[in-house]
Parts: C-alpha cells; sequence; structure tokens
C-alpha cells in the first residue's frame, strides 16, 4: 500500500469507527456495535473504500494486544482464584460442546467430509475475548462477579482454540498428527502463561523506579508498551496467541498482583502498585481509546458478506443449523456451574461472540481448500450473527435486571 493511501484508508477507519459508535451509544446501544457496522459499511462487504489489508491487520492487532492489556491491569486475580474451577469448566464446556455439536450437524446431518467438519467444529469453537470484554465494559459490568468468570474462561478458550488450530492445520497439511509436537506446545504455553507475569512483574518493578527518577517525560509509557510487544513477542515464539503477551504486561501492572521471593531466609516481597496502575492506566487510556476501534471495525471489514449466495438454500440451511449450535454450545457452558440463574445466563451469553477468532479458522480451511465457497459463506453468516447478536442480548439482559 501506498504511503498516502494508508493514510487515507486510516483515516477513513478512525472517523467512521467514532461516528457509528457515538450513534449507537446515542440510541443505547453498545458502541462496540457501531465499530463492527462500521467495518461492514466501509468494507467489502458494502462502499468497498478498505479491504483487509495486511497493514490494517497489524494497526488491528496492536490495538486487541493494548485493549487485552488493559483487561490485564483490571483483572482481580484474587477474585479470579475464588471462582475456583468455574472458569476452567466453563472454558472446557464452551470448547468442547459446540466442537461436537457442529462436527455432528456437519458430518451427520449435511454428509461432509471428516476433516471438513472438523474444522467446521473448531470455528464455533472460539471466543472473543476483545468483543466481550468491550461489551461488558460498554454495560458498566467489567468488575462483575460473573466477568472475572468469562475473563477467565476466554482466556482458557482462546489457548484451548490455538492447540485445535494448530491440530487440525498439522493434519490439514501433512495429513498426520505429531503427538510430541502437540505436547511441546501445549507445555510451552501453559509455562508463559504461568511465568510472564511473574517475569513481567520484575520488569514493572524496574520501570517504576526508573520513572521516579527520570530527566524526561514519557518513560513510562514508553518502558510499558516496550513491554507489551515483547511479552507479544513471546507469546507468538512459544505457539501462544500475541494477545496473551498484552495480557500477562498488564497484569504485571495490575494493582492486586503481588508476590514474595524467597531467597534463603531473605525474602523479595513484590508488592502491588496501585499508584503505578494509576499513572499507567491514565497516560494509556488515550492509546488504547484510539487503537482498539481499529481491530472492531478490522473484524467488520474481514467480513465480505458480498461472497454469500443469498439464494442458496444449502448455505441458509448449513448457516441456520449451526448458528443453532453455536448459540447453543456456548450458552450452555455457564449452566455447568454452580451460580445462581442471573449470573449464568450472563456467563452463557458472554461467551458467545466468536469475532476475529472464527474468522482465523475458517479462512485457514478455506485457504486449504478445506472449506468450499458454500461452506465458507455459510460459516460468515454464523460468524457475523454471532458476533453481532451477543451485545444486544446482553443489553437487554442487564436491563431486565437494573
Amino acid at each position: 500500500m501506498e504511503l498516502h493511501q494508508f493514510f487515507l484508508f486510516l483515516a477513513i477507519v478512525l472517523i467512521a469507527a467514532r461516528l457509528l459508535s457515538e450513534a449507537a451509544a446515542r440510541f443505547g446501544i453498545p458502541s462496540v456495535i457501531g465499530e463492527l457496522l462500521a467495518g461492514l459499511l466501509i468494507g467489502p462487504s458494502l462502499l468497498g473504500w478498505v479491504s483487509p489489508d495486511t497493514t490494517m491487520k497489524l494497526l488491528a492487532e496492536i490495538g486487541i494486544i493494548l485493549l487485552l492489556f488493559e483487561v490485564g491491569m483490571d483483572t482481580n486475580l484474587s477474585r479470579l482464584a475464588r471462582s475456583g474451577s468455574k472458569p476452567y469448566i466453563v472454558a472446557v464446556v464452551g470448547f468442547t460442546l459446540p466442537f461436537a455439536l457442529g462436527y455432528g450437524v456437519s458430518a451427520w446431518l449435511f454428509g461432509l467430509p471428516y476433516l471438513t467438519a472438523l474444522f467446521i467444529g473448531g470455528t464455533l469453537t472460539a471466543t472473543s475475548i476483545g468483543i466481550t470484554v468491550r461489551v461488558l465494559d460498554d454495560l458498566g459490568q467489567r468488575q462483575s462477579d460473573e466477568a472475572q468468570i468469562v475473563i477467565g474462561a476466554a482466556v482458557l478458550d482462546d489457548i484451548l482454540g490455538v492447540l485445535a488450530l494448530a491440530f487440525l492445520y498439522q493434519f490439514a497439511v501433512e495429513k498426520q498428527v505429531s503427538i510430541k509436537a502437540l505436547g511441546e506446545v501445549s507445555l510451552y504455553i501453559v509455562l508463559f502463561m504461568v511465568l510472564a507475569p511473574i517475569v513481567a512483574k520484575f520488569a514493572a518493578v524496574v520501570i517504576d523506579r526508573l520513572d521516579q527518577h527520570a530527566a524526561s517525560p514519557g518513560l513510562l509509557l514508553t518502558m510499558a508498551l516496550s513491554l507489551i510487544l515483547l511479552f507479544s513477542w513471546l507469546a507468538h515464539a512459544v505457539g501462544a496467541p500475541e494477545i496473551m503477551g498484552g495480557f500477562a504486561a498488564g497484569l504485571a501492572f495490575n494493582q492486586h498482583f503481588g508476590f514474595k521471593l524467597p531467597m534463603g531466609k531473605a525474602a523479595f516481597n513484590f508488592e502491588p502498585s496501585p499508584k503505578l496502575a494509576h499513572r499507567l492506566e491514565e497516560q494509556m487510556r488515550p492509546l488504547i481509546h484510539t487503537f482498539s476501534p481499529l481491530f472492531f471495525v478490522m473484524v467488520g471489514v474481514s467480513l465480505n458478506l458480498s461472497e454469500v449466495d443469498w439464494s442458496s438454500a444449502f448455505i441458509w440451511g448449513l448457516a441456520g443449523s449451526l448458528l443453532l449450535v453455536a448459540f447453543v454450545g456456548k450458552f450452555a457452558a455457564g449452566f455447568f456451574i454452580r451460580e445462581p440463574r442471573r449470573n449464568q445466563v450472563a456467563i452463557g451469553l458472554s461467551m458467545i461472540p466468536r469475532g476475529e477468532v472464527g474468522l482465523i479458522f475458517a479462512q485457514l480451511g478455506f485457504s486449504q481448500g478445506i472449506l468450499n465457497g458454500e461452506l465458507y459463506a455459510a460459516l460468515l453468516i454464523v460468524i457475523a450473527l454471532t458476533t453481532m447478536s451477543p451485545p444486544f442480548l446482553l443489553k437487554w439482559f442487564y436491563g431486565r435486571q437494573s
């Protein structure tokens, strides 16, 4: 892309995101819906002004990484720990149930080949943590008990989704699966999610002390951004999603996160730093509010609904069947834990959005020739509806509770 063209595209994306999110908010609709609609409007589906270009996708990735950094900063680990096994149960059920139902519908009801059915089932396992968090934030529920369970479950869902994607990709390309390779990737991801926040906490302490003695402004923001990018690179290096690096870095600056490191008879105490968290949050907020809408707009841009043959009975039959199991599979996950019925419903609805993770599955299957045009179009319909409807359902649900 030429530089001047990139500037024009970026200006269009930012203006469209702001105008439509403002319009949505004024009508009482979660602003993230306005940003998704902006992507559909200016993307290939309607006006065709912006295409899912590599450069724009990179900026969108920065946006979601920064959003997950903010999520990490706001995640109360002690409350999450008190949830016990609940996030794990929600994640596992929310992964396996849509996968099994999606595979069953595709293979048994529509007679599709087993590899194709596996890819379709894999596409339905995703939960877009970015969209879920933004919706809960728009509704003022991000700090609720059910939101903490959803955030933990969505992070685990992302990890399970990456492992499933690695499994299916290896099987599609090599026609065989190396259990050893998948085991190594699984181990690396688990170790990263355990160790990364601890290592990042060391860096956060050093950054805090440097900032207190800095001779020029901007050191805290620059060093924190560098840490986010470094841990996002490390996450990719071990096979985890890049957004997990942003989440881990956010935990390090979390005002609730601290630990003691025993060293012989002595111990190093890394206490939480609410003042550091507050300073960094004030400096990061303008960046997050600028870049995170890019991600949601690009999700809409990537949904090329003009590719759908709207007159095909097969597409609508498959899309309708998959849409049903996509909703039921995720919504049911909230009812497998012991919580008040209100929380169970909120958790189930919050797990439904597919977004970018589902698109990655679908696009990989399409590029490898496992999904044909009709199957890809049916999945686009499912991904679009499971991404766009939960914000309305959550708003309606929380509106009834107030």
